[in-house]
């Protein structure tokens, strides 16, 4: 589509309708007056956005797309064909939300410039605030990229919630790789606290109101609290997304020079957990990790 549209008419199209991208989808669609979206399923409420049929008929009716699938292999497996998003589209910014390893967005936006004469732009601008935060709009979104592209970017998300230009691409990715690590290390913390404390006879409910008012208070503790309480660790944000994300962490740390002294003993954590079965619950599952693993110890 043609970048002659003025930023206010500009359409953005929404690639993947997750757990994040179908409450992004719904936010931007409050906020604009077009909004395009696509993922393999077509939901029932569009949510006052309108269905593309095809990855083509996505990227060949927006300005700019919004991609929020689980990593780059998902996206990579959408460009080509008769279908792909390439296949029509015209000067397009891809706006990269999955949480991916910064090299590799480096990589497919340089071969996306080339195949596309520069027409097809990058930003990365993976988020932190989970499904409540989507829902609220209130989501910290972390942008990597060419200063022009990410203030646009960065206009184009606010709906959405507090995006901030962070430095070139990938450093986006970057963020949110030490994101990650600390989200890992504190509800790796917090389920192993609970089973101390439960084992020690203090009840979990007056444990964590009381400490929710110190230094262990935290958002993540605000919003998995109850989970931790009760033990439910039903789906939500599944455990197994760590391990990618600790992985492209310790991309980081090996591209800088840096000898982590945290990072390996959460990547085996992770590891174990998604080994023993519990990677599709939610991360407040570390709870039940540590008290098994003590059971079986």
């Amino acid at each position: 589509m043609s970048t002659a549209s003025t930023r206010a008419d500009e359409v953005v199209g929404v690639l993947g309708l997750g757990a994040m991208g179908a409450p992004m989808a719904h936010r931007l669609a409050g906020a604009r007056a077009r909004v395009l979206i696509h993922s393999r399923t077509r939901p029932d409420d569009l949510g006052g956005a309108e269905w593309a049929a095809t990855p083509r008929e996505l990227a060949a009716g927006a300005d700019a797309v919004l991609v929020m699938l689980p990593d780059l292999p998902q996206l990579e497996a959408l460009l080509d064909g008769p279908d792909g998003l390439l296949a029509d589209a015209g000067d397009l910014l891809l706006m990269i939300g999955s949480t991916s390893s910064a090299p590799g967005v480096r990589d497919l936006a340089a071969r996306l410039a080339e195949r596309t004469d520069g027409r097809v732009r990058v930003v990365d601008c993976p988020v932190s605030g989970g499904v409540d935060g989507a829902t609220a709009g209130t989501l910290s979104i972390m942008l990597g990229g060419d200063d022009a592209d990410a203030a646009r970017a960065a206009a184009l998300l606010a709906p959405c919630g507090t995006p901030v230009h962070l430095g070139p691409l990938g450093a986006g990715e970057v963020a949110k790789s030490c994101n990650q690590m600390i989200v890992s290390a504190t509800i790796l913390a917090l389920g192993e606290a609970s089973v101390l404390a439960e084992r020690s006879g203090i009840d979990l409910d007056t444990l964590w109101t009381l400490l929710a008012g110190g230094y262990a208070g935290s958002n993540l503790l605000a919003s998995r609290r109850e989970k931790l309480v009760t033990g439910d660790d039903s789906p939500s944000g599944m455990a197994s997304y760590m391990v990618k994300d600790l992985r492209f962490a310790d991309e980081v740390a090996r591209a800088t020079g840096t000898n982590p002294v945290l990072l390996p003993a959460l990547r085996a954590a992770f590891d174990e957990l998604v080994a023993a079965g519990l990677g599709d619950r939610d991360i407040a599952v570390t709870r039940r990790f540590v008290a098994e693993r003590g059971a079986s110890a």
